[in-house]
């Protein structure tokens, strides 16, 4: 409840309409970021481009648009700024003209060490037009001494640190690269003889793409007219993929390792309910994200599951951004309480994750304002307790709700009866494994744990 999603990155190489796949793919990717959605095309001549701030579908919905992308070949990008300001020039994919033809490259994750390379490239010449760190690949990949475009991509992925999934657009190749831990996720597809790069595996559904595999930590994959070739830049590095794509960002139809995500959090709730035993009438989740685990919980605790709160998919930002009068009634415009489950109930509410506790608080408020005698919060992720520095907006420690408050104090500050959490064992377990220290994937869950898989120094910070 609160963490900010990523970002969504999308290619198509060899395909008709690229432009209309990409725009469809990053459509099914649009949980990842709302800020700011872009597509570069090329047609083996020029290279097009059209960003735009706000939603894919706002955007992208007429011929007009689309015929200013002409080409077999695309790569797209829907955004949600953790590095760099939330402004036009930073929405991506990022484009220039090198030496070897033009380049284009969008980006998601975050790089730790942006300061130090930034400053280095502005005091050897280097002139910025953004504030995105994936500025800082591009001006990287155009300083590199080497002769062949994948050798300057190899030469600039040696000098960044941090968590990344690129796709780039050059005029013979797409290519597609994952950070040495494998931190943030990149699937390969095929459809009608082209292949497909995405974020998410619902992006392949969504225009009819299979599934191939899922680009390797460290991986570089150069799809061009002869095929595709894998280059394993960096070798002998354990994954550590990131938690946070099960529990939270990506979609619930999204498979991981031969499973949806939607089941991976069903099992997190009805593991929350093993660990946790509560008296309660009723099971509610905080709609959308609280119901596959809602779900589990209410089948494994024997507690009827109810919609309790109706969520309202039709508030806009700008609506209840603009005046106090508006903005104080926050989350009864994207929630409202269906009062005949609640009233008189020990209500039990469940939710994936709590960040400060600020809207968690106003749920709770409004369960208990429709006569609930008893509600109790549970959540289907460990308390979260650090920060993160590798794409997911989180805030700093001392913001963090669980990082300064014991679980009675948590439940006070959010008004709630009791509070309880999923432990970090219950959740490996949910995935499939027996424990964290089993032989199964390491996951980078720093957010609970502490352990950190990637240095940050304070220079970066």
């Amino acid at each position: 409840m609160g963490l900010k999603e990523e970002c969504g990155v999308f290619g198509a190489f060899g395909l008709e309409e690229s432009s209309v796949l990409a725009t469809l793919g990053l459509h099914s990717l649009q949980h990842r970021g709302q800020e700011g959605a872009g597509i570069v095309t090329f047609d083996g001549e020029s290279f097009y481009s059209v960003k735009k701030e706000g939603l894919v579908g706002e955007n992208f919905n007429n011929v007009e648009t689309l015929n200013k992308l002409p080409g077999k070949n695309a790569i797209g990008h829907v955004r949600y700024s953790t590095t760099g300001d939330s402004k036009p020039e930073n929405i991506q994919p990022l484009f220039a003209n090198l030496a070897l033809g033009g380049f284009s490259c969008a980006h998601n994750g975050n790089l730790t060490n942006t300061k130090r390379l930034k400053r280095e490239l502005i005091e050897a010449g280097s002139i910025f037009q953004t504030t995105s760190d994936t500025e800082v690949i591009l001006q990287l990949v155009a300083r590199s001494p080497k002769k062949r475009i994948v050798e300057k991509i190899q030469d600039a992925l040696m000098k960044i640190e941090g968590a990344y999934s690129l796709v780039i657009l050059t005029n013979k190749k797409l290519i597609g690269v994952k950070d040495p831990f494998g931190i943030r996720p990149l699937v390969l597809g095929k459809k009608d003889g082209g292949y497909v790069l995405a974020s998410e595996t619902c992006a392949l559904d969504i225009i009819g793409a299979t599934y191939i595999r899922d680009i390797e930590n460290g991986e570089m994959v150069v799809i061009s007219e002869a095929g595709v070739e894998s280059i394993k830049i960096f070798q002998n590095i354990k994954d550590r993929p990131c938690i946070f794509e099960r529990i939270y960002f990506s979609r619930p139809s999204s498979m991981i390792e031969g499973k949806t995500v939607y089941t991976y959090r069903k099992k997190m709730g009805e593991r929350l309910a093993i660990e946790n035993k509560i008296a309660a009438d009723v099971v509610v989740p905080i709609p959308d994200s609280g119901v596959p685990a809602a779900i589990g919980f209410a089948q494994k605790s024997c507690i009827p599951f109810e919609l309790g709160i109706i969520r309202n998919h039709y508030v806009g930002r700008t609506f209840i951004e603009p005046a106090q009068s508006i903005r104080q009634f926050g989350v009864k415009l994207k929630h409202s309480v269906n009062k005949s489950v609640i009233e008189g109930q020990r209500v039990i509410l469940i939710d994936d994750s709590i960040v400060r506790g600020t809207t968690a608080s106003k749920v709770v408020k409004m369960v208990f304002d429709a006569g609930a005698k008893e509600v109790h919060l549970g959540v289907s992720s460990p308390p979260i307790k650090f920060p993160d520095f590798y794409g997911i907006d989180t805030p700093t420690k001392k913001e963090l709700l669980a990082s300064n408050n014991t679980i009675e104090e948590m439940a006070k500050v959010v008004g709630a009866t009791s509070i309880f959490f999923i432990t970090l064992e219950g959740v490996y377990k949910a995935m499939g494994y027996e424990s964290r220290d089993s032989e199964c994937p390491q996951f980078t869950d720093h957010c609970f744990t502490g352990d950190y898989p990637i240095e940050v120094r304070e220079e970066d910070l």
